[in-house]
C-alpha cells in the first residue's frame, strides 16, 4: 500500500494566533484563554476563539454562560467570535488526520474573515488537533502550576537534587511544532511559560520550581511570564461567563475589592510580557 503523505496545511497569514496549551488538565488554560481574548477585544482587537478541548469544552461553556448573562441582564459585553471544530469520525488514522486538517483550515479561514487575532484553547492531551494548533501558533502560552508534577511536562529532573536532566514529552512536542512552522511558514513560535495558581506562601518548593524554570528557559528556549495567583474569584466568575475585566459592569454581583485590582494587574503584566505586536505602543484600557 502506498504511504499517504502528511496533509499540507495552508497558512492563514491574516491572523495572529495565540495558543494556550500544555498536556495536563487543571492548569487553568481555559480561564487564561478567555481572559486574554476579552482583554484583546477591550484593547480594540477583533478576536475569535477555538475550543479544541472537544470533550470538556470549558471555553465554550464560558461563552455560553456569558451569552446567557448578557441576555438576562440586558447588557452587551465584548464577545469573541467562535468556530466549533469536531473530531473526525474516521476510524483509520490517516483519513481522520486528513479530515481534521481540512476542518481546521475551514475554521481558521472562516474566522479570518472577521478577526485579526485568534485564541486557541488546546486540549490537555496529545491529539492531532493539539499538534496542528501548536504548529500554527505565533505565541504559545503554557500555564503550569507551581508543582514538580506540572514541571515534569517540561523536563525530567534528578529525584535527589531536582536538577534539570532533559526535556520532557511536552517540550519535545513544542520543539516539533517549532520545526514544522519554520518549514511551512518561515516564522518562529514565541513560547511563554507562565506559573499559574501561585500560592502567596514563599515555600521552598515554590522557590525550587522557579529556579528550575529559569534554568530550563535558557536550555529549551521559552520566556517566563508572571502568573496568576490562586484566587476564588476565577471560579466564581465562570457560571456568569465573566472575566476580571467585567466585574464592574452593571448587573455584576461581585463586590470589587483590592484583591480584584491586584488580579487585574496580573493580567496586565501577562499581556505586557507577551509582547503582542498589536499592543505595541498601546495603553491598556483596564
Amino acid at each position: 500500500m502506498e504511504q499517504q503523505s502528511e496533509p499540507t496545511l495552508e497558512p492563514v497569514t491574516s491572523l495572529y494566533t495565540i495558543v494556550v496549551g500544555n498536556e495536563k488538565g487543571g492548569a487553568g488554560k481555559s480561564t487564561i484563554a478567555f481572559h486574554v481574548a476579552i482583554a484583546l477585544i477591550r484593547a480594540g482587537a477583533r478576536v475569535g476563539v477555538v475550543d479544541l478541548d472537544i470533550r470538556q469544552r470549558t471555553l465554550s461553556r464560558f461563552m455560553e454562560n456569558r451569552a446567557r448573562w448578557c441576555e438576562r441582564n440586558k447588557q452587551v459585553l465584548p464577545m469573541p467570535a467562535q468556530v466549533t471544530i469536531e473530531r473526525s469520525a474516521h476510524r483509520e488514522l490517516d483519513l481522520a488526520e486528513a479530515e481534521e486538517a481540512c476542518l481546521w483550515n475551514d475554521a481558521i479561514t472562516a474566522l479570518a474573515v472577521h478577526c485579526d487575532h485568534i485564541v486557541i484553547d488546546a486540549p490537555g492531551s496529545d491529539t492531532n488537533y493539539s499538534r496542528i494548533a501548536h504548529a500554527a501558533a505565533d505565541t504559545l502560552i503554557t500555564p503550569i502550576n507551581d508543582s514538580f508534577v506540572d514541571f515534569d511536562l517540561l523536563a525530567k529532573v534528578d529525584p535527589a537534587t531536582l536538577e534539570v536532566q532533559s526535556p520532557s514529552f511536552y517540550s519535545e512536542m513544542v520543539w516539533a511544532a517549532r520545526k514544522k512552522k519554520a518549514v511551512q511558514e518561515k516564522t518562529p513560535i514565541d513560547w511563554v511559560v507562565m506559573r499559574n495558581r501561585m500560592s502567596s506562601i514563599n515555600a521552598r518548593n515554590k522557590q525550587r520550581v522557579g529556579e528550575g524554570l529559569a534554568q530550563l528557559s535558557d536550555r529549551i528556549g521559552f520566556r517566563l511570564a508572571p502568573g496568576f495567583a490562586e484566587r476564588v474569584i476565577y471560579r466564581e466568575l465562570f457560571p456568569a461567563g465573566l472575566t476580571l475585566l467585567d466585574v464592574t459592569e452593571k448587573g455584576s454581583q461581585v463586590n470589587f475589592s483590592m484583591s480584584h485590582v491586584a488580579a487585574r494587574q496580573e493580567l496586565r503584566d501577562l499581556l505586557i510580557v507577551l509582547k503582542l505586536p498589536f499592543l505595541a505602543g498601546k495603553t491598556l484600557p483596564f
